[in-house]
């Protein structure tokens, strides 16, 4: 669904995207993350087409939006951090206006309008002034306003921005259900919305793409952890000498039980050397009380990329 190559925006001498590469598959829910600063608005922007880039190419759609932007952009929803919306109107004459600049045919406005408030929940305040909602209420209309023309590539800067938690699992549920036929890349700071949602994340440090990874390799990792009934004077050089595992290190100690996490040098890895590590425990006579892949959360991981720890991949 999108093919980008080498993507690079500059601004003077400051690089905000520097020689980017990604591709997003239909149907994917991605999230990109980075601290304010990162490029990721820079990066939508340019996905959109409202902000030519400097350098690289962007295939949407198997259409260059470089050659074809107006083509694409048809396609596109996109919600921007401060929703675009005419405090003046009501919602459905905004959703009206909105729909006939995207060419929604007029028979069929109504039907797409209807569709779009009862999916974001508006259809009560179909009528009343935008400028009268709550700041709820109207990041509802502007993730209507994305979906109306049902586009085939949604770009969310910030959908959960004042919802409460009600409407936070509202939306969730609405953004997973537009992933049946539309590709959604969202952007936000709140890390357990795309740990909740997303099927694979994008993380931007300063310009560059530092990580880009499926949901299920994030929390992988690449270190398994151990519980035996053995000290680390002898615990520690029989499982380093395991093939895979580079360092071993003993983190905790509860009577007879001894805790070690084993870092491998790949996470392909990791079942393989589970067997080998249960294999070796057992031969050995000592008891083995657990052992599996070490957990990580998403918060930790972008700790270490943001902190400068995480591995950079451009």
């Amino acid at each position: 669904m999108i093919k980008v190559e080498d993507l690079s925006r500059m601004y003077g001498h400051l690089a905000a995207v520097d020689k980017i590469s990604f591709e997003i598959g239909q149907g994917e829910i991605v999230g990109l993350l980075g601290h304010n600063g990162a490029g990721k608005t820079t990066i939508m922007k340019m996905l959109t087409g409202y902000l030519e880039p400097t350098d690289g190419t962007i295939l949407i759609d198997g259409m260059d939006i470089g050659r074809e932007r107006e083509a694409v952009q048809r396609i596109i929803g996109y919600l921007p951090e401060n929703d675009p919306l005419y405090a003046e109107m009501t919602v459905i004459d905004y959703l009206d206006y909105v729909a006939a600049l995207h060419g929604v045919e007029s028979d069929e406005r109504s039907h797409c309008i209807r569709d779009a408030m009862h999916k974001t929940a508006l259809v009560s305040k179909a009528t009343d002034i935008i400028a009268t909602l709550s700041r709820g209420y109207r990041q509802r209309v502007g993730v209507a306003q994305a979906l109306l023309h049902n586009p085939k590539l949604l770009i969310l800067d910030e959908p959960t921005n004042g919802l409460d938690p009600t409407q936070v699992q509202q939306m969730r549920d609405l953004i997973r259900s537009l992933s049946k036929h539309a590709t959604v890349i969202l952007s936000t700071h709140i890390l357990q919305e795309v740990q909740a949602i997303c099927d694979r994340v994008i993380i931007i440090r300063n310009g560059r793409k530092a990580l880009d990874a499926t949901m299920q390799e994030l929390s992988a990792g690449n270190r398994l952890l151990v519980s035996v009934d053995v000290a680390p004077e002898q615990a520690v050089n029989l499982l380093s000498a395991i093939q895979a595992v580079r360092s071993v290190e003993h983190f905790a100690a509860q009577d007879t039980e001894h805790r070690y996490a084993l870092e491998l040098s790949d996470q392909s890895e990791l079942s393989d050397t589970a067997a080998v590590v249960a294999s070796q425990v057992i031969a050995s006579g000592w008891k083995l009380y657990a052992l599996q892949p070490e957990s990580r959360n998403l918060e930790t991981i972008f700790g270490e990329i943001s902190s400068g720890k995480g591995k950079q991949h451009s």
